[in-house]
């Protein structure tokens, strides 16, 4: 009986605070018609398109935050807010590297604001100024890429206007790209033009504060050139059967079959069209561990590689209505690509991939994209051929699970690849 009095004790007295609390804020919601005071001793340190100002916090008891606003050349007005808890405030939005008027002032629980302070400031060279000097445009097989860098990681937009001639007559586009990456990259692809068809390409950055810059003029660039090999005479060693030292994956457990990842069809589901290891990974035995795997291809003959594209198991008898196995499940997430070397008798790392998880899209968009495969260069940052070989390794190395940690894929569909005949 006395905890339970107690109980109700506490209880009635948390009421009482709240309701005292509430009426408090209700009073100064309401009725409070005094503004606050300004900020005081401000300072300010110039940021790349923007400031960082310094100041004493107003003494008022119902002070909220402390706020800055300036107006653009465009009539734009912006305004940035700080908590009470701190003395520093940061504002952004800069175009240019001239003298703007900025107000501060504080703003208490009722929304009343102070007389405004007047600083003068002038910023460091704005973000989209940053962002322009760090663009670098690369020819890609069949594409273009341009990457950029934007420390401040602000939301911008990428505008890319570029324009060739096919058949006599100019064919002009804009593709533009929104990011907020710290570092990114962004392509132009499926573009069938030859090398006697360079592409024109200019750049315009625009941010979220009403700032564009002027075109900029990345020059003129021809693109590379290959196709997909054909894989009549391709050839897969046994399991377990070496080349260079290194075991052909175990790939027939279950409904699953190792040369179905040559053989033109993709998994969609209902035709069970992939590779299964059956968790023997490494040595290609059982209690082996899941990975890594790898797949050897004898590709016939010798060749000059530029992409792969693969295909993943979708594993789900609803078809196209959703998404299955595809980015995730027993699917490889991360896998690395090699050639061999006759002369040295050893395989000679290539690169490694990460398929991207898709982010803010549909069951049936996901879908779609599953079934298109993943494409990725041999050389993604400087997209050329590899030198000649004739045989191809594909070492799946971890799945989508754990935020790519996980040792548990086992299945693929399809491998595709991309290049030229040597020699040719």
């Amino acid at each position: 009986m006395k905890i339970t009095i107690n109980l109700l004790v506490v209880a009635a007295f948390i009421l009482l605070m709240f309701s005292c609390e509430e009426e408090t804020v209700h009073l100064a919601t309401s009725n409070d018609k005094t503004p606050p005071k300004q900020p005081t001793n401000i300072t300010y340190t110039p940021l790349y398109g923007g400031a960082r100002f310094h100041y004493t916090v107003p003494d008022d008891e119902d002070l909220l935050s402390v706020e800055a606003r300036y107006t653009n050349k465009q009539g734009q007005s912006f305004s940035f807010s700080a908590s009470y808890f701190v003395d520093s405030l940061d504002i952004y939005g800069f175009g240019d590297t001239i003298n703007y008027e900025v107000e501060l002032y504080g703003v208490d629980r009722a929304g009343n604001k102070s007389t405004p302070v007047m600083v003068s400031v002038k910023p460091l060279e704005s973000a989209i100024a940053r962002v322009i000097k760090s663009l670098d445009l690369k020819p890609a097989f069949g594409a273009f890429f341009i990457d950029w860098e934007n420390e401040l990681e602000q939301s911008i937009n990428i505008y890319v206007d570029f324009s060739y001639t096919q058949n006599g007559d100019v064919k002009q586009f804009t593709s533009v790209f929104s990011s907020n990456l710290e570092t990114d990259r962004r392509f132009i692809e499926d573009l069938a033009l030859g090398q006697d068809q360079p592409v024109d390409v200019q750049i315009r950055v625009s941010d979220i504060y009403g700032n564009t810059s002027d075109p900029v003029d990345m020059g003129q660039i021809t693109l590379l050139e290959d196709g997909a090999i054909d894989k009549t005479d391709w050839f897969l060693p046994l399991a377990n059967d070496s080349v260079g030292g290194v075991p052909q994956a175990f790939g027939d457990n279950v409904e699953g079959r190792l040369v179905s990842v040559i053989d033109g069809i993709i998994d969609e589901g209902s035709n069970l069209n992939f590779m299964h290891t059956g968790g023997r990974g490494r040595t290609g035995l059982s209690k082996d561990g899941n990975m890594p795997w790898n797949v050897i291809i004898d590709l016939g003959d010798y060749y000059e590689l530029s992409r792969i594209v693969t295909h993943q198991r979708h594993m789900d008898f609803c078809g196209d209505l959703c998404q299955g196995q595809y980015f995730r499940g027993e699917n490889v997430g991360i896998y690395e690509m090699y050639i061999f070397d006759e002369a040295t008798q050893e395989w000679e790392y290539v690169s490694q991939n990460k398929i991207a998880q898709p982010v803010g899209l549909s069951e049936l968009e996901i879908v779609k994209k599953g079934k298109e495969g993943d494409m990725a260069y041999m050389f993604p940052d400087d997209p050329q051929y590899t030198k000649p070989t004739r045989w191809f390794r594909y070492r799946a190395m971890k799945g989508f699970g754990g935020n790519y940690t996980l040792d548990n894929a086992n299945c693929l569909s399809e491998i595709t690849l991309y290049g030229r005949k040597a020699g040719n």
